[in-house]
């Protein structure tokens, strides 16, 4: 009987409602793990995830059954939960609405695994502002300004 077979790599980036700083250094390990934890229940494979106080970055392998839209759906609203229970943030927690989704070849992989664990390098010379438009144009994303982030300057 003839198999399914594929190889789907998606680096999902998204970010904190109004953009805050409100993912703390003391807990974000923990966070890290219990997105993963959402993401192998979910069946799928974390290959990197790392991110910044005001947003994440997670590298995916998946599986074509997998419906990307609702796997970060559950992601975040889960995780919403998961920090807003713990009360690691002395703010309501939520992340922004929409994120961004960017698919590799396996021959990019180690770089794109070195890229996401190297956030808090890579933010030290460009903003995430600037990266995402980046990752827009290189990948040719057309998009309305409007529908972006709410960018905090």
């Amino acid at each position: 009987m003839p198999g399914t077979f594929s190889q789907i790599y998606i680096h999902v980036v998204f970010a904190v409602k109004g953009r805050y700083s409100l993912i703390h250094s003391s807990w974000e390990e923990e966070l890290y793990k219990y997105i993963s934890g959402i993401v192998r229940n979910k069946e799928q494979k974390m290959l990197a995830i790392n991110g910044m106080p005001d947003h994440i970055h997670i590298l995916i392998g998946m599986k074509p059954s997998c419906c990307l839209s609702d796997l970060v759906r559950e992601i975040k609203k889960s995780s919403n939960e998961f920090i807003n229970e713990k009360k690691f943030s002395n703010n309501k927690f939520s992340w922004q609405e929409g994120y961004g989704a960017f698919s590799y070849s396996h021959s990019a992989l180690d770089n794109v695994i070195k890229y996401v664990l190297n956030q808090k390098e890579h933010h030290k010379k460009q903003s995430f502002r600037e990266e995402y438009m980046d990752f827009l144009s290189k990948f040719q994303i057309e998009f309305k300004d409007e529908y972006l982030f709410e960018w905090v300057e």
